[in-house]
């Protein structure tokens, strides 16, 4: 059998590096010992720490990605770049690649637009329901682009659209089974509702003020119980936050190890809306509050949110009213029974299971017309 060399790209966030991961994953398992994969990412990104501890060899690229504030980093930029795309080139050669597939980030540019100019077949998957601009050009001579919402034909050719999803590495199914053993591991109790507050690895500053608003209520009158994903920047300052305050019905640390745990103790989820937790949780069906960043290039979180709130399978608050809203707001979800069970419903029609299989055979097709 050929073997197929497959250079994937991305990084900068886990919501790049993930899903390229997934894909990796099914093509190791769809092509065994007959693919060699490349991981391409941007130098003093997660991605070269992330990737290899996974087992995968990765490059890293110089490029940088444009500051929106006034900044001296961005006269380099056209430097790193130019560096950056002869780089590319360089890597694509020498590893003699069949197929090139970005999942976004600074380092899927360079290394797509080298691989189009140089003959070789690429996919793209566009995670967010908003396409950046350097997907929108390259999607012009992308075989292929992977997306995750409707509606995506007012960014990239009709023709060349394939709905796959958002690929993710674990189970989310199969909650409901897991509640009992869920709830034991937070330390809670079946007659009370939990909410699940999660900003990602790293935190989110507004969701951890929504905590610090409150708190004190949460704990003195004892009608939920909560878990508080902190993230690690913002661990050491809940603690001290914490100190000497009761901490009744509330569990909190810095990561979430036991994710499906978490989805099975949760009867209503507050969450950002980066592409990979809004795949995550219309696999999860569970009523969900977003709260987008405001601090996303072309304030894709709020596109996204919104692409759910429209279909009925989600609410959203927005991000500076968040701390005084976010509470009452799932307080009055978790009270209103019919509509916790219609965002449930709505929400799981969006979910595209098997994302990283429907992907992957679509490099594998790619492969299979070329040779």
């Amino acid at each position: 059998m050929k073997e197929y060399r497959i250079i994937l790209s991305g990084g900068g966030t886990g919501g790049h590096i993930y899903p390229a991961v997934a894909v990796a994953e099914a093509l190791k398992r769809k092509l065994g010992d007959s693919v060699k994969l490349l991981f391409v990412g941007a130098e003093g990104k997660m991605e070269m720490e992330k990737v290899p501890a996974l087992g995968y060899e990765i490059k890293g690229l110089p490029v940088v990605g444009l500051q929106r504030k006034l900044s001296l980093s961005n006269l380099s930029l056209p430097f790193k770049l130019r560096r950056s795309l002869a780089m590319s080139k360089r890597i694509i050669k020498e590893f003699g690649a069949d197929a090139v597939v970005g999942f976004g980030g600074y380092a899927s540019g360079p290394v797509l637009w080298s691989a189009q100019r140089m003959g070789i077949p690429t996919l793209i998957q566009e995670q967010n329901s908003y396409a950046g601009v350097t997907n929108k050009m390259l999607g012009r001579r992308a075989r292929k682009i992977c997306v995750a919402y409707d509606g995506m034909e007012k960014f990239f050719p009709g023709d060349k659209i394939v709905m796959t999803g958002n690929p993710l590495r674990g189970n989310f199914s199969d909650n409901a089974s897991k509640r009992g053993d869920a709830l034991n591991y937070f330390g809670f109790t079946a007659d009370k509702p939990v909410v699940l507050i999660v900003g990602g690895s790293l935190g989110t500053r507004t969701l951890n003020e929504v905590m610090k608003r409150w708190v004190d209520e949460i704990t003195r009158e004892g009608k939920v119980q909560v878990i508080w994903q902190t993230g690690k920047f913002y661990e050491k300052e809940m603690q001290t936050f914490m100190e000497g305050r009761s901490d009744a019905g509330i569990w909190r640390n810095a990561f979430i190890d036991r994710m499906d745990y978490a989805y099975a103790a949760a009867d209503v989820v507050v969450s950002r809306s980066g592409a990979g937790s809004v795949s995550e949780l219309s696999l999860v069906g569970k009523p969900v509050i977003f709260v987008p960043s405001p601090n996303v290039a072309e304030d894709h979180q709020t596109k996204n949110a919104m692409a759910l709130v429209e279909k009925g399978a989600a609410m959203m608050v927005k991000d500076s009213q968040a701390v005084e809203d976010v509470i009452p707001t799932a307080l009055a979800l978790l009270a209103d029974k019919d509509k916790m069970e219609t965002l449930k419903t709505n929400i799981l029609k969006l979910a595209v299971v098997d994302s990283a299989d429907k992907i992957a055979d679509l490099i594998i097709a790619e492969l299979e017309q070329k040779k």
